[in-house]
């Protein structure tokens, strides 16, 4: 049962790694563009990226953004539609016994850079459509979660006047996920017909997700470094990312190549646990597959993903951000901890 969500806000967790202002905001915007606009401007040439492009779904990493840096623009100024279904992650789902279920929030706006930015009343509309033991409504856990809030900045400058709904993605094995995107691609669907919405011009699907987490140092006393902590060693992990990438992402969406991702990167004795270190290894799975139904629902053609960049926090260059009010790292970044920015689109 959701609360009465008159006038409630939801709380920043991140003001180190993310912006909270405009003037921040534009003042990172304004250096990511002296620093990797050739960059930014090669990637949208090559792919042939133009003012209209317009994702139907799109995946955007959430670390900070002095290492993310031109990703976010080069997704998330794409995401043209004026709501926007979020899948994100729950790195902290374990402190609350959560799995298996959808994790829906009870807020009326989340913290925007020009002014709160509102959920969807289609949020409400959506979950009294999906059957009752598949969800929670958990505001703690939505109160905790970064991943939403990294992108929000970006969604808003772009689109003054996006409204969102998050959902929160957390341990669950394949299986499970097959039934919760199969009922929540429904009930989008049935929303859509129902408010004449269009997929790609009135709403869209963004999927949130760092790629692996790599090395053996802060970690959380995990060892994440397969291939070694040297530069050789690096080598073989980026190589290995876009293998995953190419194998499960690029091309047309299919459920053998999801579940592909899901082998990737979960164990196969124990679904809660890493084979391979990306935070969205729950999150990703359920919104392609969401997406992939929606589809066959809608009878459109299957998505197609193309990898807009993939990147590393060792990759280029830091964007400067500790003069911003406060701004800065949450986790230092070298051989021995690194982490992986996945970017695609899907047309």
């Amino acid at each position: 049962m959701i609360e009465s969500t008159r006038h409630i806000t939801r709380p920043l967790v991140d003001k180190v790694g993310f912006a909270h202002t405009l003037k921040q905001f534009e003042t990172v915007l304004e250096r990511i563009e002296k620093q990797q606009g050739n960059l930014l401007k090669g990637r949208r040439d090559e792919l042939k990226i133009t003012p209209d492009t317009s994702w139907k779904a799109a995946i955007c990493p959430h670390d900070d953004y002095t290492y993310v840096g031109y990703l976010y623009p080069l997704v998330l100024q794409q995401i043209k539609t004026p709501l926007v279904f979020i899948f994100a992650v729950a790195h902290k789902a374990a402190t609350y016994n959560l799995e298996n279920n959808l994790i829906f929030d009870d807020y009326s706006h989340w913290h925007g850079i020009r002014k709160p930015i509102k959920v969807s009343s289609l949020r409400e509309e959506l979950i009294s459509k999906l059957p009752k033991d598949i969800y929670e409504v958990h505001r703690p856990m939505q109160e905790i979660e970064h991943s939403v809030e990294s992108m929000l900045p970006f969604l808003q400058y772009y689109n003054p006047d996006v409204q969102i709904v998050p959902i929160l993605v957390p341990f669950m094995p394949f299986d499970r996920m097959l039934k919760l995107s199969d009922a929540l691609a429904t009930g989008i669907k049935e929303i859509a017909e129902e408010h004449k919405l269009e997929w790609g011009k009135d709403y869209s699907i963004l999927i949130t997700t760092d790629a692996v987490h790599y090395g053996n140092e802060e970690w959380n006393g995990r060892n994440c470094d397969r291939f070694g902590v040297d530069e050789a060693g690096y080598k073989k992990a980026f190589q290995f990312e876009h293998q995953l990438i190419d194998e499960c992402f690029t091309g047309k969406l299919s459920r053998e190549r999801i579940k592909n991702f899901f082998g990737y990167t979960v164990s196969s004795a124990d679904y809660h646990q890493y084979k391979w270190t990306w935070c969205g290894r729950y999150a990703v799975p359920v919104g392609l597959l969401t997406t992939l139904q929606l589809a066959e629902k809608l009878h459109q053609p299957v998505l197609k993903g193309e990898l807009l960049d993939y990147s590393t926090s060792l990759e280029h260059e830091d964007i400067p951000v500790k003069d911003l009010d406060g701004m800065g790292i949450t986790a230092n970044a070298n051989l021995k901890h690194w982490v992986g920015y996945a970017a695609l689109g899907y047309l």
